[in-house]
């Protein structure tokens, strides 16, 4: 009896250390997803979708970044790295980098070549340029490699950083069709992946085309499917149905995809033939499977957040979300894995719709400001002495400024003063006032924890709220405004007991928590605040 009585406790002691942490850890990002929407389309939604998520879940209602430019890359590098763009580095998509004089992309690296069927362009990425590291490359670490990381998205920059630095793959949509890689990963594709591609799955999406989910009465949280503040849908009228077969043949490129639900679907159909083949959650050792779904932002970028394109792209995604949840649990098990949602960012209304409204707010094109900032140089000092102005930074030409004798600090002023007669502009911070940064200015500090004094400008302007730097169609994002900074945030499934939190979270707090969550040590740029709510079994 004693005997038995100890044989026990010993399996009951191993199966509780087994239980330190899940078999796989699913990271999910929306792109351009705003907490809003979860509560404006609530009642479209399925029970078993983004309901299953918020009912079963851990609910993180007041989520927001905590830095700017709100963008794609900076926002997945926040998310899994812990820290912000002053430490990770990835401060923008691309942007002018002070330290090289010119334009860079935040995956660009000129020493690896594409994995796969696609063009010479699309795979010459890696994670090099990410300064930190991410959770992911945490749990490589922590299992001594044996953990498997996968990261994929239709984006690049979407799979990439999020995998991290020691990711066993990354995968990326290309306008060919396929699922690409770079040499950074390995010298060819997994063969699974090859007889995804050679399935041609995306041609099933294209040659049915694009109409409504539901009926069209059920739209009525949206705008009539004809409005003006739509853009063109790869240069189609946008009105349902979408024929994307005479899309796709007048460009011949796949790329079409990444602006319907239907690169969402094609996604989730691809992450799901990843953990079957990569047999994830299969062992002992944790996986992680990272998942940008990018659709949503192409789809909000082009149509706008009050589009019926962008609720039927939500409604879809839900019974996306919905189908993957139910395989999880059958391949991987009730309470095997760990998931979490959140967005890379979220949105902005649009400014002309606003204006309609009788809000006084309007759209600005970045190319005028540009226009501006160089006429009222030459007129001012008979010379050009802006190199370049990007994602709201003003860089400054120093050799023509010091080859005419003028004071720098100067310069900065008096061009402050033009930039403050602007009517978008609320406040222009200089690189001095940035690095002086005491954290008592919310924009001040929102702006410091985005600037990387090697990579970024001489000033930083901080647009008026409502204001957004872009087209009069669609919409866009990059501020330290709350329609930007509000994001949705649910933790699901091992370990997460049902709640919600209506507290102010940010966006940093997700890596460190994953790390306490499953027992790994820190991504070495985090300031390591945690989400203690989702701690305690």
């Amino acid at each position: 009896m004693k005997k038995f009585l100890l044989f026990a406790l010993v399996c009951i002691a191993g199966n509780a250390f087994a239980q330190q942490r899940p078999k796989l850890v699913v990271g999910i990002v929306v792109d351009q997803m705003k907490m809003e929407y979860l509560y404006r389309f609530q009642n479209d939604f399925a029970e078993n979708g983004f309901k299953r998520l918020m009912t079963s879940g851990y609910v993180f209602q007041n989520t927001h970044f905590n830095y700017v430019p709100t963008y794609t890359a900076p926002g997945h590098a926040s998310i899994y790295t812990g820290t912000t763009p002053a430490t990770h580095g990835i401060v923008g998509n691309e942007w002018f980098s002070r330290k090289l004089g010119k334009e860079m992309y935040c995956t660009d690296d000129a020493s690896v070549q594409t994995v796969g069927n696609g063009t010479k362009e699309e795979g010459a990425m890696s994670p090099k340029n990410l300064l930190s590291t991410t959770i992911t490359d945490e749990l490589r670490l922590v299992t001594n490699f044996k953990g498997k990381v996968i990261g994929m998205s239709l984006k690049d920059r979407g799979a990439i950083l999020p995998a991290g630095h020691f990711a066993n793959w990354a995968f990326w949509y290309s306008k060919t069709g396929n699922f690409i890689s770079s040499s950074f990963y390995g010298e060819a594709l997994p063969n699974w992946v090859t007889e995804f591609n050679n399935e041609k799955n995306y041609l099933t999406y294209i040659n049915k085309g694009w109409d409504l989910l539901k009926p069209m009465e059920t739209y009525n949280e949206s705008l009539a499917d004809d409005n003006p503040y739509e853009g063109k849908l790869n240069g189609a009228k946008s009105v349902f149905p979408y024929d994307l077969k005479s899309m796709y043949a007048a460009k011949n490129d796949a790329g079409i995809l990444r602006s319907t639900p239907y690169g969402n679907d094609l996604l989730e159909t691809f992450a799901k033939r990843a953990i079957e083949k990569e047999q994830l959650g299969k062992d002992d050792s944790t996986d992680f499977l990272t998942v940008s779904f990018s659709s949503t932002d192409y789809v909000g970028h082009i149509l706008g957040p009050r589009s019926m394109e962008l609720q039927d792209t939500y409604l879809r995604l839900d019974q996306t979300i919905a189908d993957f949840l139910t395989y999880l649990d059958k391949n991987v098990g009730k309470g095997n894995y760990l998931l979490f949602l959140t967005a890379d960012h979220a949105g902005a209304e649009n400014a002309k719709f606003l204006n309609d409204h009788k809000y006084n707010v309007i759209n600005v094109d970045y190319k005028e400001i540009t226009k501006g900032l160089k006429k009222f140089s030459t007129d001012t000092y008979g010379d050009d002495l802006i190199l370049s102005y990007d994602n709201f930074n003003v860089f400054f030409d120093k050799t023509k400024i010091k080859a005419k004798n003028l004071d720098l600090a100067q310069v900065k002023q008096t061009v402050k003063e033009y930039l403050m007669t602007q009517d978008q502009v609320k406040r222009v911070y200089t690189e001095e006032e940035i690095l002086a940064n005491s954290g008592t200015d919310y924009y001040l500090n929102a702006i410091a924890k985005g600037y990387d004094v090697t990579q970024d400008g001489d000033m930083v302007i901080l647009d008026k709220p409502g204001y957004i730097e872009y087209g009069a169609t669609g919409t866009s994002h990059g501020t330290p405004y709350s329609y930007d900074t509000h994001v949705p945030l649910i933790f699901f499934g091992w370990n997460i007991k049902p709640g919600q939190t209506s507290d102010r979270k940010v966006i940093t707090q997700i890596a460190p928590t994953l790390a306490q969550k499953i027992k790994t040590a820190f991504p070495n740029g985090t300031e390591a605040e945690v989400l203690t709510e989702v701690l305690n079994k």
